[in-house]
Order: C-alpha cells, then structure tokens, then sequence
C-alpha cells in the first residue's frame, strides 16, 4: 500500500513539473514567434494609422494563388521591419471592401507604399531582397506618387469607398433574401428594382423641394399683371412720343410762318413799331396793331 502511494506520488510530481515546463517554454515562445511574425493588419477603423510613418501595405484574398505565393516573402520581410525602421501591413479585400475602393485595387495582390501621407504603388519584383532594397535604397523616390484625387484620403476615393461597401451589403441583403428567406432571384431583382425607383422619387422630390425653396417660381396671374402694365406703358409711351412729335412739327409750322411774315415786313412798319414801342412815344404799348401787309400789286411796289 504504501508503494502505491510513493508510486502516485512521483506520477504526480512528475505531471507537474511537466506543466511547468510547458508554461515557461510558452512564455519564452510566444515573445519570439509576435516578433518574428509582425505584419499588422489594416480595416476601414484603423487604416488612417498608415498616413504618418513609412509603410509597405499589400492587398490579397485568401483565395488567390499568387497572393499564397506571396504570404512568405511577405511574412520573411516583415522581420526586418523594425532595422528598416518601417511598418508592414496587410489587407484582406473580402473582409475589407471599403479599403479596396478607396486604393482602388483591381488586382490582386497588389501592394502599396507610403511615406507621410504619399503613396506609390510597388511595381518592381517581390521577394524579400527587392522589398529590402526599395526601402533601403529609396528606389521609391523615383516612383511617381499617387495624385491627389486619387490619393485614399481625398474626397473621391472616400466616395469610392462608400460605394464598395454599399455594394457588398447589397450582396448580403440579396444572399438573406434568397437563402435565409427563400425568395426568388426574381422575386429579389424585383425588390431592389422598386426600392432602387422609390429612392430615385423621393431624392428627385427632394431636389424640386430644395430648388423651390432657393428660388421659388413667380405664380402665372402675377405674370399676365405685369405683362399687361409693361404693355400699357409702352402704349402710353408711344403715344405720347406721337403727340410729343405733332406738337414739335406744329411749332415748326407756326415758326417758319411767323419768320416768313418778319422777313416780308417793309423798313417803315418796322420804323413805326420801333417808334411805337419807344420809352418817349406817348402811344401805350398795348395799343400797337400791325400794319396790313401791303400787296404787290400796289402802286409804290410797282
């Protein structure tokens, strides 16, 4: 009996000095493998990390084959991310639509480097050589970076963003719609094709709503009045403008005549009416008559 004891005894012993081991080979383990395998991953939350400091991000899905063949180079390099004093990251475009739209990723993988907000896609060979080499040597100063509409941060690639997402959650609403749901495929184009027309009514009343407010139309009656009183003032206008016209010519007339009847008067009717308007001549003004003219045919005029 008490063999068996000493005997569970040394089992005992043994078992936990074997969890022990276990343990503090787990403490040592786990610092070296976070270090040696240090590529960070980036989403939607977190991508404004890679717009301060150097970064070498790279694009892939799990199920692409060069993107397999990448995945060791790739995790090779990134143990010499902290002697390069840069960061490596990665981003899985099934899990991260946005991110692919906003760096508008076509191909896969597809990799990216960043400098202070600057960034220029990779286009040389992918091995851990070439990644050293190109942040080492700088080869990337000779890259052309990105413009600036096209820059992720700018306001149209965010709006690219916006749309990829859009249309992966479009893809899970159709993939609940005809799996979980058991709807047709017809039956779920027919949904969205009727959200899509209700949406382009309501967005297009809003605009109508929102141009009236800024610039409201005149009602029709109001129009027809003014029309109307422009068109009486230019009645009155021009009618005034022909009577404004006879009074002018009437003038005219009575001026011709009346220099026509001085320029006939003789030299003695002017002398009398001189003589008449005098200060001296004791005949009041009010009182002078012009003499009738005398005729042609009368004896002195012949």
């Amino acid at each position: 009996m008490a063999g068996y004891k000493r005997c569970w005894k040394l089992k005992y012993d043994r078992s936990i000095l074997m969890i022990y081991q276990l343990l503090f080979a787990l403490l040592i383990i786990s610092p070296i493998a976070s270090s040696e395998n240090s590529v960070l991953t980036v989403a939607d939350a977190n991508w404004t990390v890679i717009l301060e400091g150097e970064w070498m991000l790279k694009f892939y899905a799990p199920w692409c084959p060069a993107c397999q063949h990448l995945q060791n180079d790739w995790d090779g390099f990134s143990k010499h991310s902290e002697a390069l004093d840069i960061s490596v990251g990665k981003v899985d475009v099934t899990r991260q639509p946005g991110l692919s739209g906003r760096f508008l990723v076509t191909t896969l993988p597809t990799i990216f480097h960043a400098k202070d907000g600057n960034f220029r896609r990779y286009m040389s060979s992918r091995s851990v050589e070439d990644f050293q080499a190109y942040i080492s040597q700088k080869k990337w100063e000779a890259v052309e970076p990105l413009p600036g509409w096209k820059s992720p941060s700018s306001f149209l690639m965010s709006g690219m963003a916006a749309l990829f997402r859009l249309s992966v959650w479009i893809r899970q609403i159709h993939n609940y719609l005809t799996d979980s749901l058991g709807i047709p495929v017809w039956g779920s184009y027919i949904i969205f094709a009727l959200v899509t027309l209700f949406t382009g009514l309501l967005l297009g009343l809003m605009l109508v709503l929102i141009a009236d407010f800024f610039w409201p139309s005149r009602p029709k009656q109001y129009e027809l009045k003014s029309g109307t009183k422009a068109g009486l003032r230019d009645e009155g206008s021009e009618e005034e403008m022909e009577e404004r016209r006879a009074w002018d010519a009437d003038n005219e007339h009575v001026s011709g005549e009346d220099s026509t009847e001085d320029d006939a008067t003789p030299v003695a009717e002017m002398a009398d009416i001189a003589a008449a308007t005098s200060p001296h001549s004791d005949a009041p003004t009010d009182l002078r008559k012009r003499k009738p003219k005398e005729s042609q045919n009368s004896p002195e005029g012949t």
